[in-house]
Parts: C-alpha cells; sequence; structure tokens
C-alpha cells in the first residue's frame, strides 16, 4: 500500500508539473487575472469665445485710411461739429514755412500735369483746361500767406522766407495770350507786394532789424519787383525808407548808406570811427 500510495502522489505531480508548463493563455491563473488599463488623461478646460462679426477698433480703423480719407474724415467731422474744429485749430502743430511750400508746390504740379499735350501753353485752350487747378493753386496762396504775416507770425524771417518762396511760384505762372487770363497773376502780384511791405514795415520796428540788409533781401526783392514787371515798388520802397541807414523811420536808403565811403556805417565796419575827430586836450 505504501509503495501504491507513493506512486499515485508521483502522478499527480507530474499532471501539475505539466499543467504549470503550459501556455500562460490556458494558464487559470492568467486566464482570471484583469489586464490593467490606462487611466484616461484629464483634459484642460478651454475658454470658449464667441465668433461672431463686429466692427474694427477705432486705432485700427485709422491705420486703414489713406492721407486724403484721413484729411477728409476729420474736414467732415470738424464741418459738423465746430467746437471740435475749433479745438484741432488750437491744438494742431503750427505749420512751417516747409510744410505750407510743400502744399503749395503739390498744387503746382498739379496745374503742370493738366496742361494739354501738344498745345501752348498760353493759348486760350490750354488756360480753359487748367483754369480750375491754377484757381486752386492761387486760392492756396492766399489762405496761406496770411498765416506768415503779423501779427499772427512774429518772425520776421520765418515771413520773409514764406514770402520769398511763394514769390517764386507765382514766377511760374504762364501768362497767357488773352490779356483778361492774366488778371489772376496779376492779383497774386499786388497781394504778395502788399504782404512783403507789412513784413518790412514791422520788422523796422523791432529789435534785430539790421538783419534786413545783410540777408540779401535787398536784392532778393529787387529781382522779384522786376519779374512782376513792377508790381512789388511798394515793398521795394518800404525797404529802402523803414530800414535804411539811421534806423527806425530813417529815409536814408541802404545804397546811399554803402555809398557814402565816410558814412558812420562804412567807418564802424573798418574800425576808422572817430579817426579825424580832433582830439580835446585838458577839462571837457
Amino acid at each position: 500500500p505504501f509503495t501504491m500510495s507513493g506512486r499515485k502522489r508521483k502522478a499527480d505531480d507530474d499532471q501539475n508539473y505539466d499543467r504549470m508548463s503550459t501556455s500562460p493563455n490556458s494558464s487559470p491563473t492568467v486566464a482570471n487575472r484583469p489586464l490593467p488599463h490606462s487611466l484616461p488623461r484629464r483634459q484642460a478646460k478651454r475658454m470658449r469665445s464667441n465668433v461672431s462679426g463686429r466692427p474694427l477698433p477705432l486705432p485700427r480703423l485709422l491705420e486703414t485710411l489713406g492721407e486724403e480719407d484721413m484729411r477728409g474724415l476729420l474736414h467732415s467731422i470738424c464741418e459738423q461739429h465746430p467746437d471740435i474744429g475749433a479745438e484741432v485749430v488750437a491744438t494742431a502743430p503750427r505749420p512751417s514755412v516747409q510744410s505750407a511750400i510743400s502744399v503749395l508746390q503739390r498744387y503746382e504740379e498739379s496745374l503742370q500735369g493738366s496742361f494739354p499735350f501738344g498745345n501752348r501753353q498760353a493759348s486760350d485752350y490750354a488756360y480753359n483746361r487748367v483754369r480750375q487747378p491754377l484757381l486752386d493753386l492761387l486760392d492756396a496762396i492766399k489762405d496761406f500767406t496770411p498765416h506768415f504775416l503779423p501779427p499772427n507770425e512774429t518772425q520776421a524771417m520765418t515771413s520773409l522766407n514764406y514770402l520769398d518762396a511763394a514769390t517764386h511760384i507765382i514766377h511760374g505762372l504762364p501768362t497767357w495770350d488773352t490779356y483778361q487770363h492774366n488778371r489772376h497773376k496779376e492779383e497774386a502780384y499786388d497781394d504778395m507786394g502788399r504782404a512783403w511791405a507789412l513784413v518790412i514795415r514791422e520788422a523796422a520796428h523791432r529789435p534785430g532789424w539790421m538783419q534786413l540788409q545783410y540777408g540779401g533781401w535787398e536784392q532778393k526783392l529787387a529781382k522779384h519787383n522786376e519779374e512782376s514787371g513792377g508790381r512789388m515798388q511798394e515793398a521795394v520802397n518800404e525797404l529802402r525808407t523803414s530800414v535804411g541807414w539811421g534806423g527806425e523811420g530813417s529815409t536814408m536808403s541802404p545804397a546811399a548808406a554803402q555809398g557814402d565811403g565816410g558814412s558812420i556805417r562804412q567807418q564802424l565796419m573798418s574800425g576808422t570811427y572817430g579817426a579825424d575827430l580832433p582830439v580835446r586836450v585838458g577839462p571837457w
């Protein structure tokens, strides 16, 4: 019995060994074991933005406007709201001579570009073609000129520099075959001549008036008067009477002062003033 029981246990052991050595798929331990599952990733919550059409913000809208569009928009707003227009005038940067002349030059370029091709620029046909750009240029000169005159402009050199450049633009206007068409240019010369006279007259009553003598303005004004056909003679006379040597109100012309070799001015500049005066000795 002992031997038989030993054999039975051995057979049982062999069967258990065979079951353990089989594939894990057939193993009851592996088959009943649950497979691990990965935990679901927690997704971050996103803020949802409503997508809908809306107008551009004001700064972005202004970025899209061109120069002409911006100017037209501002002009329209100022016309509808005079108080805004007054604030713009009060706070806008003061136009310089360079900026004003640049505007006038653009009008001048528009005028030159309006002339018909292959036709004489002084003809009646050419005048009819360019009449509106011509009037636009002259109107701009009329508007800008008072801005650079006293009392609005207190610096005489600023006024003179503008008048010099604006007068050159008037020189460039055509002289038309028909006399009546030239009245616009002649009126512009008359207005410019009065403006020159006003600036010179006011400058003669202020400190620093002698810079008018040494800035070459007498020669510049004489040239303008010649090209305008004598329509600036009033300004030339004002320069000679108001700013002649002797100061304010003197009637001595600069030419007369320079021509006299023994004049006080010449002696001061040469360092010989008082050389011919007698030397007094003794008590005064």
